[in-house]
């Protein structure tokens, strides 16, 4: 018997790293899974390799740009409308963005960083309550980030830490108000995660504002702080099932403890 059995799940940005990962344990435990991405070819073979992986083979994809509210609408309720109900709720989707000092870092940079990682969180909660209530409770889960609640030492990186804070906040705004209603809301603060959000990650002039740090010789940290999506999917499937029941309002850092020195 998995642990997610005769559960339905809802993920963004589950076409590809920590949300694909989450998306196919979450399966391997006999959940039903939607997951949401603006990736149309990477969602699609997404989902056929959770359909091949899962217990019920019951997956869909689709199209959506998070930061739209009427297209977040539209994904949730598509995943009710084929699943009948929504158990689990995994805001992932987020974005590295532009890294500048501040003064060259223009307002449209900041803005979209802050509406794809931020606004998206809000509006997936938002959406997603009803569908919740309705089903009795359930648990929502957000990608946050050690960056903007345990360490501050990515030069530029004002706008992505400030949005990974501000999740924790919502966060634990929401546990609160939700958990009459046995809905949990809790974080997970990855590290260094081998995905590839590097690769729209968009740097000018960082070298200026860095600040040099000395740390001790070697990384620190289990793995020398350094894991893959599975690692931080293990900790989605805890924290979506029956396991965490008496867990929520919290921020779980998936670092291996690397960032503890920085």
């Amino acid at each position: 018997m998995g642990l997610l059995d005769g559960r339905v799940a809802f993920i963004t940005g589950g076409a590809s790293g920590i949300g694909k990962g989450a998306a196919l344990r979450f399966a391997q435990e006999g959940a039903r899974v939607c997951i949401a991405d603006m990736q149309a070819e990477e969602g699609e073979a997404a989902r056929a390799e959770i359909e091949k992986a899962g217990k019920r083979s019951e997956a869909l994809f689709v199209v959506c740009d998070v930061s739209d509210p009427e297209a977040v609408k539209n994904a949730i309720d598509l995943t009710v409308e084929k699943f009948g109900r929504l158990d689990v709720v995994f805001a992932n989707a987020g974005i590295n963005g532009v890294w500048a000092p501040i003064e060259e870092l223009l307002p449209n940079e900041w803005r979209k960083t802050l509406e794809t990682n931020l606004t998206s969180t809000y509006l997936t909660v938002h959406y997603a309550v009803p569908h919740l209530k309705a089903a009795g409770g359930g648990s929502i889960l957000i990608t946050s980030s050690v960056n903007g609640n345990r360490t501050f030492s990515s030069p530029g990186a004002s706008a992505y830490s400030t949005s990974k804070a501000g999740q924790v906040a919502f966060m634990k705004m929401a546990a609160l108000e939700l958990g009459r209603y046995g809905i949990r809301v809790n974080a997970v603060c990855p590290g260094a995660i081998h995905t590839n959000i590097g690769e729209r990650t968009y740097m000018r002039h960082t070298e200026e504002i860095e600040v040099k740090m000395e740390l001790p010789e070697g990384k620190p940290g289990v793995n020398q702080g350094q894991g893959e999506p599975e690692d931080v999917a293990d900790v989605c499937l805890f924290l979506a099932s029956e396991q965490s029941r008496h867990v929520s309002g919290i921020e779980l850092y998936v670092d291996g403890g690397a960032s503890l020195l920085r």
